[in-house]
C-alpha cells in the first residue's frame, strides 16, 4: 500500500516545518515553490526557510512568550530549532541564528529526506486532494487573486525590513559593545546619540522622502514592526521609549546612558554583518543611505542591504477556519504559518508544526485535535480561529502570555506568575504531546 500524501504550499518556515513534521510521520510530501518562477521582493535565494527580515526568532527565555512557545517546539521536535541551535550567533538573551546556513541546513535536511518530492512552478489553482497551504507574508500577486476568487475575501499589512550594514565599515571609535544590562557582552554594537543628535535624526525621519502606497493599497501596519519613520512622526520620544531606548546600557567612554541607543545585532559569528535592531523602515534607497550616515559610528557605512517595505497578506481566519485550522469550505485545506494570522517567525514556524501534526494524523486515521489554549501552541491556534464580535477586527499577534489564560492561582510578583504559567503550559503540552509517539517512524 502506497504512503499516504500531501501537497505543501509553500517553502517557508511554515511550510518547511509542516513537511518536515508530516516526513517524520512517515507520510510523503510534494513540497511546491514558487521562486523562482515567481520571485517575492524581499527573497535573495532560492533556500527554504529564507528568513529575509530579522535574523532573531527573539528571546530563548521560559519566562517570556517566545521563550515558552521555543520550550513547546522543542518538547515536540523542531527542524527550524534543531538548525537554528546549530547556527546561532550571540544575540544575548535572544535565539539569532546566520540566516544563509540555517537555511541551507534546513533546506538540505529536507531535500536530502527520500519522501519529499520539492516542485518549483506557480500554481494556477489550489490541487485537489489535501493540501496545507503556508504560502506566507509574501503571497505572490497570482496566487493572492486565485484565494480571493476562491475565498472571496482576504485581507494585508505592510511590513518593513531593515537594513544590514558591513561590520568592517563601522566606525568603532564612535560606538561600545555590550547588551542591556550585560556591560560586557559583545553580543551588540551600540551607537550612542545624545539629546541634540537624537531630535536630529528625529526631524531627518520625519521629512525623508519615503516609497509611496500604491493607489490601491491603504497603509495599514502590524504594531509590532512599525517602520521607524512612522514611529518617529508619532512623538519626539517615541523612538527613545521604544527601539531606541538607552536602558541598561551605560557609555563606557562617559561612564553615563545616553540619550538613545541605536543597536546592532550580528547576522553571522564573524561579525561581517550586522542588523539596525528595530531599524526597519520605508525610507527611500537615497534617503537612507543619507539619514543613516547621521548615526555615531555609521558616517561611512557600507550597507550590504538596505531597508524596504512589502505587503504581507493574511486571511480572515476567525471567518475561514475551524479550530483544526481548516477551511470551512474546503476542509481538506488546513492553513499554516503567518498567511493564518499569526506574526513573527517563531509563531509562523510553531504553527506549520502544529498543522504537519493535525495533518498526518488525520491521514493515519487518529483523531487529534489541537493543544489546549493554555500552552503557547494552543493560544496561537485560539487567537487565529476566535469568532470576533461585531466591529472587532482581526490582527496578527505574536505570541504574548496575554493570549494565555490567567493563572487561577493570585501571584503578585509578574516573574514569578509568568514562570508559574510557563511551566503550567509547558507541562500541558507534554501531557498532549504523549498521543503523539505512535505518529512518528522517523524518530
Amino acid at each position: 500500500m502506497a504512503a499516504p500524501s500531501i501537497t505543501v504550499i509553500g517553502g517557508g518556515l511554515a511550510g518547511s516545518e509542516a513537511a518536515w513534521q508530516l516526513l517524520r510521520c512517515g507520510i510523503s510530501v510534494d513540497l511546491v515553490e514558487a521562486r523562482p518562477a515567481v520571485q517575492s521582493p524581499a527573497h535573495r535565494s532560492l533556500l527554504l526557510a529564507e528568513m529575509v527580515c530579522s535574523n532573531s526568532l527573539r528571546s530563548d527565555s521560559a519566562e517570556t512568550g517566545p521563550g515558552l512557545l521555543k520550550n513547546e517546539m522543542r518538547a515536540i521536535g523542531s527542524l527550524l530549532l534543531e538548525q537554528a541551535e546549530r547556527h546561532q550567533v550571540p544575540a544575548g538573551s535572544a535565539l539569532a541564528v546566520d540566516r544563509w546556513n540555517f537555511a541551507w541546513g534546513v533546506s538540505s535536511a529536507l531535500i536530502m529526506h527520500p519522501r519529499l518530492r520539492i516542485r518549483r512552478y506557480a500554481l494556477d489553482r489550489i490541487p485537489e486532494g489535501n493540501v496545507i497551504l503556508a504560502t506566507g507574508p509574501l503571497t505572490s500577486a497570482g496566487m493572492t487573486q486565485l484565494l480571493k476568487r476562491t475565498l472571496g475575501q482576504g485581507m494585508y499589512f505592510y511590513d518593513a525590513i531593515a537594513p544590514i550594514v558591513e561590520g568592517d565599515s563601522i566606525d568603532y571609535d564612535r560606538v561600545f559593545f555590550g547588551a542591556r544590562r550585560e556591560p560586557d557582552s559583545r553580543d551588540y554594537i551600540n551607537c550612542p546619540m545624545d539629546r541634540q543628535q537624537y531630535d536630529a535624526l528625529v526631524m531627518a525621519l520625519r521629512e525623508a522622502d519615503r516609497v509611496p502606497a500604491h493607489p490601491f493599497e491603504q497603509e495599514h501596519y502590524f504594531e509590532g514592526c512599525l517602520p521607524v519613520e512612522v514611529m518617529a512622526g508619532r512623538g519626539n520620544d517615541a523612538l527613545s521609549y521604544g527601539p531606541l531606548r538607552p536602558i541598561g546600557l551605560i557609555d563606557p567612554r562617559t561612564g553615563r546612558r545616553p540619550h538613545a541607543v541605536i543597536q546592532l545585532r550580528k547576522e553571522d559569528d564573524a561579525g561581517r554583518r550586522y542588523n539596525l535592531v528595530g531599524f526597519q523602515t520605508r525610507m527611500t534607497y537615497g534617503e537612507q543611505r543619507r539619514v543613516l550616515s547621521m548615526i555615531p559610528g555609521l558616517e561611512k557605512a557600507r550597507f550590504e542591504r538596505l531597508g524596504s517595505i512589502h505587503r504581507n497578506s493574511f486571511l480572515d481566519s476567525p471567518n475561514l477556519l475551524d479550530s483544526s485550522l481548516r477551511l470551512k469550505c474546503s476542509p481538506n485545506v488546513r492553513v499554516a504559518g503567518q498567511f493564518s494570522g499569526v506574526e513573527g517567525y517563531l509563531e509562523s514556524g510553531a504553527l506549520g508544526q502544529l498543522v504537519g501534526l493535525l495533518a498526518a494524523a488525520e491521514l493515519r486515521g487518529m483523531d487529534l485535535s489541537p493543544p489546549p489554549p493554555s500552552t503557547a501552541l494552543g493560544a496561537l491556534v485560539r487567537h487565529v480561529t476566535r469568532p470576533r464580535g461585531k466591529g472587532e477586527r482581526f490582527e496578527p499577534s505574536n505570541i504574548t502570555f496575554g493570549l494565555l489564560p490567567a493563572p487561577t492561582e493570585r501571584i503578585r510578583n509578574k516573574r514569578e506568575r509568568r514562570r508559574f504559567v510557563a511551566e503550567s503550559a509547558l507541562d500541558e503540552l507534554k501531557v498532549w504531546a504523549q498521543q503523539l509517539q505512535p505518529l512518528f517512524v522517523d524518530g
